[in-house]
């Protein structure tokens, strides 16, 4: 049995935000974009290493999304998203979708999913969520998403990001 906690709360950190992200960015991760359509038909898209699986019973995963993020009122209240996770040959849509740029849906070659969310052409996998619950933490939000539809392309090498750069996986 676990005993209870003596502190009730955490110490302050001793370290900067600085030494916080580039110790975070030591964590390789895949890269997706998480993708919607708003009620007027709004395509939606933004790059995010922030995802997670959670649960196979419920099948759950998860991602989160800064607080401050324009697309952050669309995504917390629509029914629905995907979860694409990229391909090794997708490094320009994780760019174009991490950017500020306005035309980022020019020439993207996609399907429309159950919901309506955009499934990536080319993508390693997607998932198609329901927007199942959100919990606010420090500056951001985590999103829950109870998995609806999935599916992968067999042998696709992932895109990953480790250290503020982009790689490819390479077998050992």
């Amino acid at each position: 049995m676990l005993s209870p906690p003596t502190l009730c709360k955490a110490s302050s950190p001793s370290f900067s935000q600085r030494e916080f992200r580039a110790s975070l960015a030591m964590f390789a991760t895949g890269v997706t974009i998480v993708t919607a359509r708003t009620p007027a038909g709004t395509l939606l898209g933004l790059t995010a290493n922030s995802f997670n699986s959670v649960s196979l019973n419920p099948p759950l995963v998860l991602w989160s999304l800064s607080q401050s993020a324009g697309s952050m009122a669309a995504l917390s209240t629509g029914s629905h998203y995907a979860i694409n996770i990229l391909a090794a040959d997708q490094k320009e849509l994780a760019e174009r979708f991490a950017s500020k740029r306005e035309d980022r849906w020019k020439d993207v070659l996609f399907t429309d999913g159950a919901s309506g969310s955009p499934l990536l052409i080319g993508a390693a996998a997607t998932f198609e969520c329901f927007n199942r619950s959100r919990y606010e933490e420090g500056d951001h939000v985590i999103f829950v998403g109870e998995v609806e539809r999935c599916s992968h392309r067999a042998g696709a090498a992932p895109l990953l990001y480790h250290g503020g750069k982009f790689y490819s996986e390479h077998p050992l």
